[in-house]
């Protein structure tokens, strides 16, 4: 019986800390730090929910994903200005 409970309390703690992390990163263009909220499937024509550190929650059409090295580049475009940038991510 402990076994068990100690068994659920891991598995609840390790759930809850898996969904509060973030993919840490730099918007190029701009240099504000920036979020992406784990979940997210970042891919080349789809959109994602990215936190700008400066500008709140934005949405980006990803255009490209692209990986150097410890970094991962992600070319978007700004959903609602069209305006194209550069967040660079870190690499988990």
């Amino acid at each position: 019986m402990i076994c068990r409970s100690l068994l659920l309390t891991v598995l609840t703690v390790s759930i809850t800390l898996t969904q509060a992390f973030a993919w840490d990163g730099t918007n190029t263009t701009t240099g504000t730090s920036v979020e992406i909220e784990r979940g997210q499937l970042v891919r080349s024509g789809r959109t994602i929910e990215v936190y700008d550190s400066d500008q709140g929650y934005k949405e980006y059409d990803v255009d490209s994903v692209r990986r150097y090295g410890r970094t991962v580049e992600i070319e978007a475009t700004d959903a609602s200005t069209g305006e194209s940038t550069t967040l660079e991510m870190e690499d988990e």
